[in-house]
């Protein structure tokens, strides 16, 4: 996929329509980011709301569409790994 803003053409158009459009998009992803934070250490599902978060961000700002790539790439990893009949044997008898 390729990284950039996903905004409407209509906003990409107007340089300041798309910099109110990203500064709302900022506000909304911080504010999902904050409250997973504080879920935290909390009951709730802290780390799905911080990567929501993150995927809001990702809408319009490509260091968050590559935070992103990476994470799917690790947890993607991570998966194989566990996966793994040698690793499942192991974790088992531990």
């Amino acid at each position: 996929k390729p990284l950039g803003s996903r905004a409407p053409a209509f906003v990409k158009s107007n340089r300041t329509l798309h910099l109110s459009w990203q500064v709302g998009v900022f506000v909304i992803g911080l504010a999902v980011v904050v409250t997973g934070v504080i879920m935290l250490p909390l009951p709730g599902p802290g780390w799905l709301v911080i990567f929501a978060g993150m995927a809001i961000w990702g809408t319009e700002f490509v260091w968050a569409q590559l935070v992103l790539r990476w994470t799917k790439r690790k947890v993607t990893e991570a998966a194989q790994r566990a996966l793994d009949p040698k690793v499942r044997r192991r974790n088992i008898i531990l």
